[in-house]
């Protein structure tokens, strides 16, 4: 197996509402902001070649299916499909993706199955060949949200996702048609049912730890639904990797693909020997 962190399209958003109750003037120490208080953001996504012959993504980031006054609103950088781009330089296209992985259908992780956007045009998945995994649990919120997340979910592409049949619903302690080379835990913290995929030694920490800055434990963002709860899960999250030599994949770190954790005398938790990009690292 190789390892590849592929960069899709990028955002902009309000740095208060990504570190929650941690105070401005100690986030912007760590990621500067702009003159609108905006931080940069990565959509990352991990592809994985050779899993047992297959070319399995995790996650596709945002993509550009928005229209131009949504994708202003919501900081999206780019108007093209950069994932697309991603696959290309390392010689795929979306339609050579044989599972994609998601752990979960909020539109910053998901939206990048959907064809960019163009006028008078219906959205439209990719990936073709993919079988799409998602947690049961997630895809019970994604189709009936509440309304604290409404608006974080794209409202057609449940309805595509199962029109495929090729949609696939993990639950725990129950195997998936990628065999026993993924394991998934899951975490409610940020959304019920997110599901956390380690391969190869590599944890994908979708928004449990969305990047290096909160990998300290009493960070969280303004979009967790039960911050608590997601500290008290982070903690044992980090305990495990730390005991087992897991690396911790990051999504939304603009500068950083992957780590590992340290622990301190003091029990605070950090991110160390930072990869900013991962080409085709053997696992």
């Amino acid at each position: 197996m190789k390892l590849w962190s592929l960069i899709g399209n990028s955002q902009r958003l309000d740095g208060g509402a990504m570190f929650g109750n941690a105070p401005r003037a100690m986030w912007a120490r760590w990621i500067e902001p702009d003159e609108q208080n905006r931080i940069p953001l990565a959509c990352r996504c991990l592809l994985v070649t050779g899993l047992d012959g297959r070319n399995v993504l995790f996650e596709t980031g945002i993509g550009a299916f928005f229209e131009p006054a949504l994708r202003e609103r919501y900081g999206v950088v780019e108007d093209r499909h950069v994932l697309l781009d991603s696959l290309a330089s390392v010689g795929l296209t979306h339609e050579d993706i044989d599972a994609v992985v998601l752990s979960h259908l909020h539109f910053d992780h998901a939206g990048g199955l959907l064809a960019a956007w163009e006028d008078g045009q219906s959205p439209r998945l990719l990936f073709p060949n993919a079988r799409y995994l998602v947690g049961a649990e997630h895809w019970a919120r994604a189709r009936h949200p509440h309304p604290r997340d409404r608006a974080s979910f794209i409202p057609e592409l449940a309805a595509l996702l199962e029109a495929s049949g090729r949609l696939e619903l993990v639950e725990p302690n129950r195997s998936s048609s990628l065999g026993q080379a993924v394991r998934f835990t899951f975490s409610e913290g940020h959304t019920p049912g997110l599901m956390l995929a380690e391969v190869a030694g590599v944890v994908f920490c979708a928004d449990l730890i969305p990047g290096r800055p909160w990998v300290h434990l009493p960070v969280t963002m303004g979009y967790d639904r039960w911050p608590e709860r997601l500290i008290d899960e982070k903690k044992t999250f980090l305990d495990d990797k730390l005991a087992r030599g897991v690396r911790l994949f990051f999504t939304h770190d603009h500068g950083c693909a992957m780590a590992s954790v340290a622990r301190d005398d003091k029990g605070r938790y950090s991110a160390v020997d930072p990869r900013e990009t991962l080409v085709g690292l053997d696992a």
